[in-house]
């Protein structure tokens, strides 16, 4: 929506109550991540009173990658993160389909409350772990094993406060992510934690799919962050936001069979051209860092980065209560730890409606 000069210290900033409640698939996929602030996405509103929104994402991580360029399975193979092994793993692919449902109601203009509730459908491709040296055999089709996960993951639940200024265009947020999706991982003696999803074919078949790919980490996490919203110019608003995300409790915690996915911290600046009541382009600027997955069951080595994506979309309102929108981003910038799947671009497409 566009606020005139009068109207921004009314109705200027609600809390940006979605930031944290994405899905951050970066915990569950390396450092490939969804970061667009879909709160940006539909404007801003100081209003009273419940906003739902769905949204779907889609990120397909084709691209092998190591800090900022390509990478080959013989480099993977000859040249590996974790040299001990002698050896490294060949991933071929992930898909990664996220469908959220997000409930949000502000008690004023003040106060806040989000939930956010993930289903994650993700099919995870590899080739597994090959020894030295590399040869094209160890990159066969029949070398490849598949594992799909379809299941709740896990939920989020924030609360805002931006009452600091009398304009309403700063805020500070905190909120938990629950470890409500399946979780967990197999010990070197073949023992099963948790209820993990295993790999339905190929050699790999009846192993347990990665902890970092599981539908969710196992993990009570903290959340906080802070925004701020402001009028460029008669058309133009422009936002910021930042976000920082934790584990502070892990059920797979045992020696030999633990794991911590690795703390989160994100940042979003952008802007919005409004000059038109009914469709709003806008872009985004969405950076992330994520540090390393920690413990038995965590791939170490390959799933630290830093990652930069540009982001460009746009919102129409269908009615007065309810708008749609759509974006896609294009990764400007990654500098990856290790060996990662990357993805050469997502989409997102959502639908909010206020009551």
């Amino acid at each position: 929506m566009h606020f005139s000069s009068c109207s921004k210290a009314t109705k200027s900033f609600p809390a940006a109550l979605l930031i944290s409640l994405l899905p951050m698939a970066a915990q569950a996929c390396a450092t490939c991540g969804c970061t667009l602030s879909t709160d940006a996405a539909t404007g801003y509103s100081a209003q009273s009173g419940w906003r739902f929104n769905v949204d779907y994402t889609t990120i397909d991580q084709d691209e092998l990658r190591s800090g900022g360029s390509d990478a080959s399975p013989e480099q993977v193979v000859n040249r590996p993160s974790d040299p001990s092994l002698g050896g490294g793993e060949i991933e071929h692919g992930t898909t990664n389909q996220y469908l959220n449902f997000t409930a949000a109601y502000r008690f004023n203009a003040d106060w806040g409350i989000s939930l956010l509730v993930p289903y994650v459908k993700r099919d995870h491709d590899t080739y597994g772990t090959q020894l030295q040296p590399y040869t094209p055999a160890e990159s066969a089709p029949d070398q490849l094993s598949n594992a799909s996960v379809s299941s709740l993951g896990d939920i989020k639940l924030l609360a805002s406060y931006q009452g600091f200024l009398p304009t309403h265009n700063l805020g500070v947020q905190l909120g938990v992510k629950l470890p409500t999706g399946n979780y967990g991982g197999e010990t070197e003696d073949g023992t099963f934690v948790g209820t993990p999803v295993l790999f339905k074919n190929g050699p790999g078949a009846g192993q347990a799919l990665d902890s970092s790919l599981q539908a969710g980490t196992g993990s009570t996490d903290l959340i906080v962050g802070a925004y701020y919203f402001q009028p460029i110019s008669q058309n133009f608003d422009g936002f910021v936001n930042g976000q920082f995300q934790a584990a502070v409790s892990e059920r797979m915690s045992a020696a030999g069979a633990n794991y911590r996915p690795g703390n989160l911290a994100t940042m979003s600046i952008g802007v919005r051209y409004e000059a038109h009541a009914d469709w709003v382009p806008q872009l985004q600027l969405n950076l992330l860092h994520k540090s390393a997955d920690q413990g038995a069951f965590a791939d170490q080595p390959d799933t630290e980065g830093t990652v930069a994506y540009l982001s460009p979309g746009i919102s129409a309102s269908i009615t007065k209560k309810l708008q749609i929108y759509a974006f896609v981003q294009v990764p400007v910038y990654s500098h990856l730890a290790g060996y990662q799947l990357f993805p050469g671009w997502t989409g997102t497409v959502g639908v909010s409606m206020a009551l």
